[in-house]
């Protein structure tokens, strides 16, 4: 009996230790679309400022082409962020459902033992 309260407490844990994982992914992707936009706000001041636009333009702003591409290379992650935000709540799922069986378990235990 004392073991199954022990694997509750281990799926409990594991649910808590999942969620966590997916608040952190979540924090993380909403860090980097604030950090896309402002980026995205600095080469729009930029192209403004210069008067030029295209990324091809041989004058167009060093600094546009560099924070350009780091928004993409934050796009890029934000993507496989994305990725792994599927894969964690599909854990979580997992998680959760092995916890409700282990919770139901102990349950079953529990009346078992009053009826006894």
């Amino acid at each position: 009996m004392k073991s199954r309260e022990n694997l509750v407490r281990l799926k409990q844990f594991q649910v808590n230790d999942k969620r966590r994982q997916l608040d952190q992914l979540k924090m993380m992707m909403a860090e980097f679309e604030r950090m896309n936009q402002d980026l995205e706000a600095q080469i729009a001041f930029e192209e403004k400022k210069s008067g030029i636009t295209d990324p091809n333009h041989f004058a167009y702003p060093t600094f546009a082409k560099s924070a350009r591409q780091r928004a993409d290379n934050l796009q890029g992650s934000i993507k496989e962020l994305k990725v792994q935000q599927d894969a964690a709540e599909l854990a979580l799922e997992e998680a959760e459902a092995e916890y409700a069986k282990a919770a139901a378990l102990e349950e079953r235990d529990q009346a078992q033992k009053i009826r006894a």
